[in-house]
């Protein structure tokens, strides 16, 4: 099964009834929430894995850190999920451009931005868990890795007007981080595709 396959199997209906109950928002607002930020942890993932020695770096990450049991056990896991590596994960894909991240995926969805920080927190275990399910049933190696993020990130991309509103917020800024090549690569990656 393809990265977006087991994405779509964790992230199923009661899972996002857990995260929402978490968030103590409504179902619907929390799907629209996780449409929103899975192209951007997917996108930051493919942009960081796009040089040799990011793919090395994420490989380690998941050999070591992540092997796919989190997947498993959901229930538990988002029961507790502030003692998971959400924050360092966070840490590593975005950096210092986690704020403008989170802004763009509250501006997209609607999402309060208080919530955004913890359910990205949330997200972001369960996308290397997923990533470490492939790894270690050997899916996904260095040549695919690149790949399987960036054909991913294009079937997360959603619709165009909430990917050309994460473009204007992440760009804001125009100091050319890579938040700002993975909303453009988002924006063609949906031009190219309509």
């Amino acid at each position: 099964m393809d990265l977006t396959g087991l994405l779509n199997e964790a992230l199923n209906s009661d899972t996002i009834k857990q995260i929402s109950q978490e968030l103590e928002v409504d179902e619907g607002m929390t799907g629209e929430a996780i449409q929103a930020a899975m192209p951007m942890l997917l996108g930051g993932l493919a942009n960081n894995s796009a040089s040799q020695s990011g793919v090395s770096s994420l490989l380690g990450a998941l050999d070591r850190d992540h092997d796919g049991s989190i997947l498993d056990d959901l229930g538990g896991y988002l029961e507790d999920y502030l003692s998971g590596r959400g924050a360092s994960i966070l840490g590593h894909i975005f950096g210092g451009n986690q704020g403008a991240v989170e802004e763009g995926v509250s501006q997209a969805s609607g999402l309060d931005l208080s919530k955004v920080g913890p359910l990205l927190m949330m997200l972001a275990p369960i996308v290397m868990g997923a990533l470490g399910k492939m790894r270690r049933e050997g899916e996904v190696g260095a040549g695919e890795l690149p790949r399987e993020l960036s054909s991913a990130t294009q079937q997360a991309g959603g619709s165009e007007g909430l990917l050309g509103t994460l473009s204007s917020i992440l760009d804001r800024n125009r100091d050319g981080s890579v938040i700002d090549d993975i909303a453009g690569m988002l924006s063609r990656a949906v031009g190219g595709r309509g």
